[in-house]
């Protein structure tokens, strides 16, 4: 992916000649999955400690990594531009706690098949380890995989319960995001959520019931655990102060020296996943006779 000025540059440019044209080259560069983000040196231990196999979803390879057969089921979903080594820091813990945990790479990130993605891979995704393994303890998402989270369990996705780690309760935040990054204007901005919407095949507000955690929160009965370093560049703090207040019963954890990706990691982090696993109602799924 180009550098966020040349980028920025290039869709002010394609703006100024043609509208049409500038909110076709925003979409682009929002959905690019390039470069791959790279094992870290200090997930390598971790990762080759870990089982590795495939599943094929919607007809593409795509790559997982487990740890443990037995114990609770704990699914941990990276971001966008993300990759399953990054929970790497977390393993370790929830494995001491006696969880099985699996951690997808989604379709064009990781090791797992390339080709266009959008929100509807991370469902499938999860949607496909559901059929493999039946109810989850817990899902586990991390940026826009913690949103992607939120979506699968208010959609019906079976799991006791969300765990947001940097992330946000409806997809505008990541497109306000991105328009600020990229210097949009309001006009502009307002022609990239148009083409965003026509990819998914949606109507303003057939999008805002599928997508929206805010207008349409998460059912109580699914406990919510909401992490976020308050030195995030990336996600504003703000999005997950909107998803706390939305959402009856959620707790908001605000890690004061995390930034964007250290959060996973926190030791804070880690304490507030392994209490809110440990007090949060178990479904009668999982209750040993």
């Amino acid at each position: 992916m180009p550098s966020t000025a040349l980028a920025a540059t290039a869709l002010r440019a394609a703006d100024a000649l043609d509208r049409r044209w500038g909110g076709a080259l925003a979409l682009r560069v929002f959905f690019v999955t390039r470069p791959r983000m790279r094992v870290a040196p200090d997930a390598v231990g971790i990762m080759r400690d870990a089982r590795h196999e495939h599943m094929v979803v919607d007809g593409r390879r795509v790559n997982v990594a487990s740890w443990g057969v037995d114990g609770p089921l704990l699914v941990l979903l990276h971001g966008w531009r993300g990759r399953a080594s990054q929970f790497a820091p977390l393993v370790p813990a929830l494995r001491a706690d006696g969880y099985r945990v699996i951690a997808p790479d989604v379709a064009a990130h990781g090791g797992s098949q390339g080709g266009r993605v959008d929100v509807r891979d991370w469902l499938a995704v999860l949607a496909e380890l559901q059929r493999r393994h039946g109810r989850f303890r817990s899902v586990i998402g991390h940026s826009f995989g913690g949103f992607a989270a939120l979506t699968a369990a208010r959609l019906g996705l079976e799991t006791d319960t969300v765990v947001s780690l940097a992330g946000a309760g409806r997809p505008a935040v990541f497109l306000d995001e991105f328009a600020r990054m990229m210097r949009l204007d309001g006009a502009a901005r307002d022609d990239l959520e148009r083409r965003f919407l026509a990819r998914l095949g949606d109507t303003p507000a057939t999008f805002d019931l599928r997508y929206d955690g805010i207008a349409h929160p998460l059912a109580p009965s699914v406990p919510l655990l909401i992490v976020h370093g308050a030195r995030d560049r990336q996600v504003p703090l703000a999005a997950s102060r909107e998803l706390a207040e939305a959402t009856l019963g959620a707790r908001l954890e605000v890690v004061p020296d995390a930034g964007h990706t250290r959060v996973i990691g926190h030791l804070a982090t880690v304490d507030a996943v392994l209490a809110h696993l440990a007090i949060a109602p178990v479904s009668a799924m999982h209750e040993v006779p």
